[in-house]
Order: structure tokens, then sequence, then C-alpha cells
């Protein structure tokens, strides 16, 4: 059975930082990209970040780029997303996802594994 577990999540106050991560069990991502994405109460999920299958690329949606870093460990078990500079605007579920491929894309329909999610909170 394939999963992605997310953890790291909480609550913090503006300026604070965070570090999620997302195991992967029952199977590697090593050749598949994998992102971030958050759903904030009411509103349709999001992208934030993705990552290639080399780790060589990444792309950022504009709301985060340059406060939030997405790595990946070389054996493709696990997927993080280094969060700075939080604002509350950033309080959502953040889930992490797998690609079916290896170029990095911020269309969710190409992932087609989902993690259950990690809250992330923001106060001002």
């Amino acid at each position: 059975q394939v999963q992605l577990v997310e953890s790291g999540g909480g609550l913090v106050q503006a300026g604070d930082s965070l570090r999620l991560s997302c195991a992967a069990s029952g199977r590697t991502f090593s050749t598949k990209a994998m992102g971030w994405f958050r759903q904030a109460p009411g509103k349709e999920r999001v992208f934030v970040a993705a990552i290639s299958s080399s780790g060589r690329d990444t792309f950022y949606a504009d709301s985060v780029k340059g406060r939030f870093t997405i790595s990946r460990d070389n054996a493709g078990t696990t997927l993080y997303l280094q969060m700075n500079t939080l604002k509350p605007e950033d309080t959502a579920v953040y889930y992490c996802a797998a690609s079916a491929w290896a170029t990095i894309t911020a269309t969710q329909s190409w992932y087609n594994y989902w993690g259950q999610g990690t809250q992330v909170t923001v106060s001002s």
C-alpha cells in the first residue's frame, strides 16, 4: 500500500518558520516529481511548490517564492518544505503529492498520490 504521510504542521506566529516533511511508504518516488499544495478554509486547493525527480529543478507559487524551499532526499522517500517568514495568509492544510511524471508541474491532475494533509496555522 502506497502512503504519503505529512508531518511538521502546527500553530506559529507570523514571522516564524516551520519545516514540513512527507514520508513515502510502500514505494519510493525517486523517478517522480513531487509537490506541495495547500487548502485554506473555504477555498480550493492550490499549488505551492514542486521539485523534479532529480531535485535539480524547483518551481514555486508567486505567493511563497523567496520564503519557502522545497527539497527531497536522494532515496526519494522524503519530501520537505521549509517555510520561513510565515504570514497569516499561509494558514492552510498542506498536502504533499507525487506526480506520475519526472518533470515538475503545478497541475494537480498530474499528481496521482496524495497525503492526508497537515494543518499549518499562523497567528498575527
